[in-house]
This record gives structure tokens, C-alpha cells and sequence, in this order.
């Protein structure tokens, strides 16, 4: 999720809050961690190894909860709750087009076939819920389809990925007013 969080951050700038002072606490550093873990993972994947792709999978509740520092750190309580409606829509709408594909998750790589994220035997050797698209697919909508070159999401990860977005951008919003408010 670095492109989320980057696109929050430029988004905050865009509308003239400072980016910088959320890096004054240490509440950010964990996610930091947790991104930077993330890409090593993509690049172990890129690399063709997989093996890494099952700690990556075990690390996502903690990821996702280390938001919560900012959460409360902030106070971002509506914010938070809005974002977090996202990743309830999320998930649901990945579980529907995992129920209804046979308990997978299929996969529409296009242009991870380029960048060499997706090689043709990548679902064989990777044997986990998810597997490549075809013409029994059903619900192609909620399948995995977006394709970035580095990972291929459905609405649903879209929808996980705006809580993401949602916590960040509140936090740089929420750290500018009180900046103001003490000058």
C-alpha cells in the first residue's frame, strides 16, 4: 500500500498542510516499518522468491491496526470510523467473489506480466487463494483486476485501502489545525 500512502501525503500537500510534523512523533514510524517490509516483499516477489508471500499475509491485521496509533494519537475517532466502513465494504466484497469462485480469488494480471511481477507459473508456485482468471470466473467485477505492475487488487483491496488513506490524510489535516490553533 506505499502508493496509498504516498497519494495521501501528496494529497495533504496538495491542499497546503505540512506533510512534515506527522514524522515529529513516533506514531507514524511503525507503519514506516510496516511499508518498508511490504516493499521488501515485493521485491522478494519480483525476484521470484514466494516464500515470503505468507509472512507478508500473517503481518496485515498487525499493519492495519497499527493505525490505530494515529487514530488516537489524533483523535481522528469520525474519521477512523468512516475509514473503517471501507474495510468492512472491502472485505466483504473479497469474500463474496472468493465464496463465489470456489473459495479463490481470481487474478486478471496484464500488466504485472510486463514488469515481471506475474510470471506464467506464478499461481502454481505460489499456492495460496488466489488463482488466474478464466472464462468460469464469475463476479469478474469483484475479482482481482486492477492491475498496478507490483500487486493486482479488486474493489474490495480499493476500499481496504482508503482507510489507509482516510488515516493519514486526517492525521496531516488534524496536526495542521492544531498548528494553527497554537500559533
Amino acid at each position: 500500500m506505499p502508493e496509498t500512502v504516498l497519494f495521501a501525503f501528496i494529497f495533504a500537500k496538495i491542499k497546503g498542510y505540512k506533510v512534515s510534523p506527522v514524522f515529529k512523533s513516533w506514531t507514524i514510524y511503525p507503519l514506516i516499518i510496516f511499508e518498508v517490509i511490504y516493499l521488501i516483499g515485493q521485491v522478494a516477489i519480483f525476484t521470484g522468491n514466494y516464500k515470503f508471500i505468507g509472512f507478508m499475509q500473517s503481518l496485515k491485521p498487525f499493519y492495519l491496526c497499527s493505525y490505530l496509533l494515529l487514530v488516537f494519537k489524533y483523535e481522528i475517532y469520525i474519521s477512523s470510523i468512516i475509514g473503517s466502513g471501507f474495510v468492512l465494504l472491502g472485505g466483504v466484497l473479497n469474500d463474496i467473489a472468493i465464496k463465489v469462485n470456489g473459495g479463490f480469488m481470481p487474478a486478471y494480471p496484464t500488466l504485472s506480466y510486463l514488469t515481471g511481477y506475474v510470471k506464467l507459473d506464478s499461481f502454481k508456485v505460489i499456492n495460496d487463494f488466489h488463482i488466474l482468471a478464466d472464462s468460469q470466473t464469475k463476479l469478474k467485477i469483484l475479482t482481482d483486476f486492477i492491475d498496478l505492475g507490483y500487486s493486482i487488487i479488486s474493489i474490495g483491496d480499493a476500499c481496504m485501502r482508503a482507510f489507509v488513506f482516510i488515516v493519514i490524510y486526517s492525521s496531516i489535516k488534524k496536526i495542521g489545525t492544531l498548528e494553527l490553533k497554537e500559533e
